[in-house]
């Protein structure tokens, strides 16, 4: 019952919106919100899958039976770690937009409610109809709120926002015809779209060629989402060009479809090609690591600066997911939750400075730590997040990873395939991210005050932040404190799942030790006099 309650209270809300006038749209609109988080907390506390990894929260209806569909929804600790992810995320995205957005009230906080029914469906959908129904729509409400209250730049960054992220869900979907296709063979007609029967049969039945063809295709369609180098170049154009609550709910919460995906499906459907293929995956995320770094270095628009930040960063959290070690993927789920409240607060940031001045260009503007003592405080607090330090939310995570591709190629959990060159290169980004995140600050909040000239409202110049602004960030700011002292909230929460995930590798990760230590003896052997 909870689950169909998350899923169906923010179209209540919607409904709710249309029915009242528009100037209570935001009212209804947060009212909704703040009720569905206290549902998830309420789902959360009652919920009996932490530590031991089984499923809760369950639920199914029948729906056309002669074809095999079956409407079922249920949550792992992973997903139901994203789905509070979501419900925190909303009522601040909510919160924050009051004074930035004037008109269009209804559509806009419309479609911020049916973004949150259909992102929190995809985390707590257990068949692949429900699953790729609410996959598709999340890109229905953000399209609009790009398109319609966007920047300047609008209708280009909803478009191609639109063919790349549509084109992915398209190859995602042709995945899954085919998987439940090639399962209705092997059971003699009979279809199925229950995730767990699918995912049985994929590892039992396809040959490796199979999966290796499967992989491909879930890793263009998820990929994308991530997104992945090189199918990464719609994210920051949208980002820059989204409202700021659209920004945040990207970052925080759009662009983990894709890591969940790869997580939720690629990795326990196609194991054998995951071992053969980790290796190029890791390079990718590699090359986005260190290429969207590089990119952030030269930006001169702090909003793009952090966007592209976000294709480096996500690196990290693919990285740990092909470590395939409990330490990667522990640390990947945490970074999913770390980059969500880190990246998501420097968006609120940057809004909040946008209004006020009505500029993102650092060579326009600049040490507004004089005039907005609080705004400052807060901007150099989530930099540091991002960056890293110790004692905060990032530093956690993007260790965890790194450490557990290092030791993965030592004799460890997967032997031969990643290892230290990895982790090296890879931890080149840590460095670039502290030197651009940090010139960054230097240049908006220390230093002389630039203001740009005419680029104020009207009458005095602007104040620092209000109450409402600071009700928005004091939330995030304590999240990421606490998750950076007491990581093991999420990390202990989540490792039972981690290691059912994990539990099909074991066989193939021993063969690839046996057939590298046989590699080795052979080569010593040849060698002998």
């Amino acid at each position: 019952m909870m689950s169909w309650l998350l899923i169906l209270l923010p179209l209540v809300g919607v409904l709710g919106i249309i029915a009242a006038p528009a100037r209570l749209a935001k009212v209804t609109a947060l009212l909704t919100t703040l009720v569905v988080f206290g549902v998830s907390i309420a789902a959360a506390v009652g919920f009996g899958g932490w530590g031991n990894g089984t499923m809760g929260l369950t639920g199914s209806f029948q729906w056309l039976t002669n074809y095999g569909i079956e409407i079922q929804v249920g949550a792992d600790s992973v997903s139901l770690v994203l789905v509070l992810l979501t419900t925190f995320l909303m009522p601040l995205a909510v919160l924050g937009s009051f004074s930035s957005v004037k008109d269009r009230l209804r559509e806009y906080y419309g479609w911020l409610l049916g973004l949150q029914a259909a992102m929190i469906g995809v985390f707590l959908a257990r068949d692949l109809v429900l699953f790729y129904v609410c996959f598709e729509f999340t890109l229905v409400p953000m399209f609009f709120l790009i398109a319609i209250y966007g920047s300047t730049n609008r209708a280009r960054a909803s478009v191609k926002f639109m063919i790349y992220t549509f084109t992915g869900s398209l190859i995602t979907l042709a995945a899954f015809l085919w998987l439940a296709w090639s399962a209705s063979q092997a059971a003699d007609g009979q279809w199925t779209f229950a995730i767990a029967d699918l995912t049985r049969h994929a590892t039992t039945s396809l040959a490796a060629s199979e999966q290796a063809w499967l992989l491909l295709a879930l890793l263009i369609g998820f990929g994308v989402k991530v997104p992945i180098f090189p199918v990464h170049t719609w994210l920051p154009l949208a980002h820059t060009e989204a409202p700021t609550a659209g920004s945040v709910i990207l970052a925080g919460v759009l662009l983990k479809l894709g890591t969940y995906g790869l997580y939720r499906f690629m990795l326990p459907m196609c194991p054998e090609a995951v071992v053969e293929w980790a290796p190029v995956i890791a390079i990718l995320a590699i090359i986005g690591i260190i290429y969207a770094a590089l990119i952030c270095w030269i930006q001169t628009d702090v909003k793009k600066l952090v966007a592209y930040s976000s294709v480096s960063h996500l690196g990290f959290c693919i990285l740990g997911l092909f470590a395939l070690n409990p330490m990667g993927l522990e640390g990947s789920i945490l970074y999913m939750v770390n980059h969500g409240l880190s990246t998501g607060a420097l968006f609120f940031l940057i809004g909040m400075m946008y209004e006020r001045f009505h500029t993102r260009d650092m060579r326009a503007i600049g040490g507004l730590a004089g005039r907005m003592p609080i705004w400052a405080c807060f901007m150099v607090f989530f930099v540091l997040a991002s960056v890293g330090l110790p004692g905060l939310n990032g530093f956690v995570s993007e260790f965890l990873c790194l450490i557990a591709v290092f030791t993965a190629g030592e004799g460890g959990a997967y032997p031969g395939v990643l290892g230290p060159w990895y982790a090296a290169i890879a931890a080149l980004g840590m460095i670039f991210a502290a030197m651009y995140l940090l010139i960054m600050v230097g240049k908006i909040v220390f230093g002389p005050e630039r203001l740009p000239a005419g680029n104020h409202d009207d009458g005095p110049l602007p104040k620092d932040l209000g109450v409402r602004e600071i009700v928005v960030l004091v939330p995030l700011a304590v999240l990421c404190l606490v998750l950076g002292v007491q990581p093991w909230i999420i990390i202990d929460g989540t490792s039972a799942a981690v290691a059912d995930t994990l539990a099909v590798y074991q066989p193939l990760l021993e063969q690839a030790s046996q057939q590298t230590g046989s590699a080795v003896s052979n080569a010593l052997a040849g060698g002998a006099p």
